[in-house]
């Protein structure tokens, strides 16, 4: 579907022995274009996630790059020492890329963590007590390892409860419907562990997120995102994450520019050339590449696989040589410059799916109460993009699609809040998860679990969950609950339809 929808006459007409007249052309509202014009794919297919933006098909030879860019996204890496898609290991988090995101979209809630198993987009996040991540693992730990190596963890120990939550008002709306809430919890042995650990620490889940239109958050300008956080802290209605937008703080990049963070649950990104997908096809498998020459590890792991005696034995090599094979900051680039650009090709030229039904009676109330009740102070509906220049990593620089000047509607603040949750997310803060997009990801991943951990199964059970008394969201989850079960519906209604 494009720019125009098409509204053919009746068969009666169309055969009638009167001149055929031209068919009404309607042109859609700037709505239903969720990335903008050079944005926005109209496909509802379960493909709907994985298709290039406008910026790459108007390209030939970007469209080329984009579609060797999906390959390195969708097929495993090797072990191999040369050839395509080589040097997975000494340890990984995946082996591919799509393995955490199925079809392109969310993790999906599952009740074990099981890296091999297609679209379980859990990782693992191991902390002190006071937040800060157990400095023997990496930020992404790790449960495999190419032989004879050992994974940091075995995640055949690794054990997901689901429990349920009854909130303050008994899973129950005050017209009687009631709701189920439930929560992972996560435990690791000590003995899971081939790493010294620290005498306490805990364990949390956080799910893959989609990445179309990841793109076009990047064309969004930093003044822009400095703009919205001093926007919501005049406002005064909840407290922000204040030290993210302190200069000092902002995000010191491989290409040595800082920005603000917009990627990620904590904000740890701030552009997507050094952020999220150039960062995990290097950390997630440890595939080495030019400005990448090291291994994605600790230096407790160091130690401990060097000072093993057995893997000294398998490999025949001394601890030394280990130590330094494992820390070497010059090692052999794995993944080439070229497949590395066409990576970010891929990566930059996703669409988002366009809106849809938006002209649908129900769907229009929805729209009416998702603003009237609040929840657009965090889910900001639309923003623009700038001029898109980029010219900080001199890999990709000027070899990637752009999206200058385009009305995009991601359905975020992009800043972050705390919805206090049970068993919250890792410091409680909490990135507002774009909305576009997501009314179509049963469709296309075959599931529709929503928030962080995906512990909620639905779009209700999402709201409820911002629904604690210390919550952001609270005011406008108490005006949720008293809205009649029909406006409710259309809420929902409406934000299936983003």
């Amino acid at each position: 579907m494009n720019k125009y929808s098409i509204l053919f006459l009746t068969a009666a007409g169309i055969f009638s022995c009167n001149p055929e007249p031209k068919p009404s052309i309607v042109e859609l509202s700037e709505e239903y274009y969720s990335g903008g014009v050079l944005g926005t794919t109209f496909n509802e297919t379960a493909a709907a996630y994985e298709q290039p933006t406008v910026a790459v098909e108007d390209n030939a030879a970007m469209s080329l790059a984009f579609k060797y860019g999906e390959a390195l996204f969708e097929k495993e890496f090797t072990t191999n020492p040369d050839g395509v898609r080589c040097g997975l290991g000494p340890v990984s988090v995946r082996s591919s890329c799509i393995a955490c995101h199925p079809n392109y979209g969310h993790g999906k809630r599952t009740t074990s963590y099981n890296s091999k198993e297609y679209g379980n987009g859990y990782l693992l996040v191991v902390t002190n007590a006071d937040d800060s991540y157990v400095s023997a693992l990496t930020g992404m730990p790790q449960t495999q390892a190419v032989y004879p190596f050992l994974p940091p963890i075995d995640e055949a120990q690794i054990s997901i409860n689901w429990l349920e939550y009854q909130d303050e008002w008994g899973n129950k709306f005050p017209d009687g419907e009631q709701y189920s809430l439930i929560y992972p919890e996560v435990t690791i042995p000590r003995a899971a562990f081939n790493v010294p650990m620290p005498d306490f620490y805990k364990v949390r889940l956080e799910a893959t997120i989609g990445i179309y239109g990841t793109g076009l958050i990047d064309a969004i300008p930093d003044d822009s995102l400095i703009a919205q956080y001093n926007y919501e802290k005049n406002l005064g209605y909840f407290e922000l994450n204040n030290e993210k937008y302190n200069p000092a703080n902002f995000i010191l990049e491989n290409d040595g520019t800082r920005h603000p963070g917009r990627y990620t649950y904590g904000l740890t990104r701030g552009t997507l050339q050094n952020g999220p997908g150039a960062n995990a096809i290097w950390n997630i498998t440890n595939v080495t590449r030019s400005n990448r020459r090291y291994h994605y590890i600790t230096e407790a792991y160091a130690v401990a696989m060097s000072q093993n005696a057995d893997i000294q034995q398998k490999l025949g090599k001394s601890e030394q040589e280990i130590y330094a094979y494992l820390k070497s900051q010059n090692l052999e680039s794995e993944m080439t410059d070229k497949d590395y650009q066409d990576f970010m090709v891929w990566h930059r030229g996703l669409a988002v799916p366009a809106a849809r039904n938006l002209d649908n009676k129900d769907v229009k109330r929805g729209r009416e109460i998702f603003y009237s009740i609040g929840c657009t102070t965090c889910h900001r509906p639309k923003w623009t993009t700038g001029a898109d220049n980029y010219t900080g990593d001199t890999l990709v620089a000027g070899k990637l699609p752009r999206y200058p000047y385009q009305k995009i509607y991601p359905y975020t603040d992009l800043l972050q809040h705390r919805l206090r949750m049970q068993n919250d997310i890792r410091t409680g803060w909490c990135r507002t998860t774009p909305l576009w997009g997501r009314g179509l990801s049963q469709k296309v991943t075959g599931a529709s679990d929503r928030l962080h951990d995906m512990r909620a199964r639905n779009v209700i059970e999402a709201i409820m969950w911002h629904g604690s008394q210390e919550s952001d969201a609270r005011r406008s989850v108490e005006k949720f609950r008293n809205l009649s079960k029909e406006d409710r519906e259309a809420l929902v209604k409406f934000l299936e339809s983003i």
